[in-house]
């Protein structure tokens, strides 16, 4: 079916699925199990590189000739479209929220490096931002060029529909019989992609949802919405309720998006010294520090296998 339609393969080969021994032997639970989408090609990867396939093959498909996105300095989409932008050779223009730190670093550094064009649009929020982003392709078509704005959600959870048949097929060819998918709860793209393809595929997985910005309600209306979208956009029906087999928690959120908090630094200092994994704050070591807690708490059984899908961002480590 996600055949039909356009996308620009830049990830070449499935990015590994691993096993943590050594979690494990630590938390008594030795079916714990860990998706690498921080182990990709392009720019250090992460989970925006599946979204950017479909949107990148829509912008291909309408001929366009300049990608547009926005997003904070931190921004791991910016780093990423810029990075495809370079290798496909089509300009890029990101608008960073905030002003123009000096110097340079992280993310914003990268973005630079590969060549896009960066604009600041001030202390703007969410709201105002994407408004700004919209006026600037009107503006970019009114003067003759052919832009693509990154970001719809419903194109872009197509990723990781795809990513879900990528992880039961790795998890078959293992032997592996997987009943948990741990994953961060923010936008909504990348966990309700991963739903999406799990009902298409039939999957016996409940998602575990460690929300890193929203509460509850507004994660849940998030997720609807993509999903309403993906069954109009695919023309598959739905059966039951697509977030039955959804817990979504927010003992992790702190003081909300992008703040550490003791949890999410420890989490942090164990899977690097256990795993050799280095996890960002704003969203993948939460993300972990709640994969540990289910397991403390028994929501993940210890005879059940469990994988957490790493979703990157690590150049964020160097803010």
């Amino acid at each position: 079916m996600l055949d039909a339609f356009p996308r620009i393969d830049l990830l070449q080969q499935p990015t590994p699925l691993e096993h943590m021994a050594r979690i494990g032997t630590h938390t008594g639970h030795q079916q714990l199990w860990v998706k690498r989408d921080d182990c990709m090609p392009l720019a250090f990867g992460g989970n925006k590189v599946r979204s950017l396939e479909f949107w990148l093959g829509e912008a291909m498909e309408r001929d366009c000739d300049i990608l547009v996105v926005a997003g904070a300095p931190a921004s791991n989409q910016c780093r990423l479209t810029a990075a495809a932008a370079a290798k496909l050779g089509l300009e890029c223009l990101v608008l960073y929220a905030g002003t123009d730190p000096l110097p340079p670093h992280s993310n914003l550094l990268l973005t630079g490096m590969m060549g896009a064009q960066i604009q600041h649009l001030g202390p703007v929020g969410e709201e105002e931002r994407g408004r700004l982003a919209k006026r600037t392709v009107e503006e970019l078509t009114a003067s003759g060029r052919r832009p693509y704005l990154i970001g719809n959600p419903v194109i872009g959870g197509l990723g990781y529909a795809r990513a879900a048949k990528e992880l039961h097929e790795q998890a078959v060819a293992g032997g592996l019989s997987l009943r948990h998918i741990v994953l961060p709860g923010s936008m909504g793209v990348t966990e309700a992609g991963m739903l999406f393809g799990a009902f298409l595929l039939d999957l016996p997985w409940t998602f575990h949802l460690i929300s890193v910005e929203y509460e509850a309600i507004e994660l849940e209306a998030r997720l609807r919405s993509i999903l309403d979208g993906l069954y109009r956009l695919t023309g598959v029906e739905a059966k039951d309720d697509p977030l039955s087999r959804v817990r979504i928690y927010t003992n992790q959120l702190g003081a909300g998006y992008g703040v550490r908090t003791e949890a999410s630094v420890q989490a942090g200092h164990l899977l690097a010294e256990l795993e050799a994994l280095v996890l960002e704050q704003t969203y993948v070591a939460k993300t972990f520090a709640g994969l540990l807690n289910c397991v403390a708490r028994h929501d993940i059984p210890s005879d059940e296998a469990a994988c957490i899908v790493h979703t990157g961002g690590t150049p964020a480590i160097f803010d």
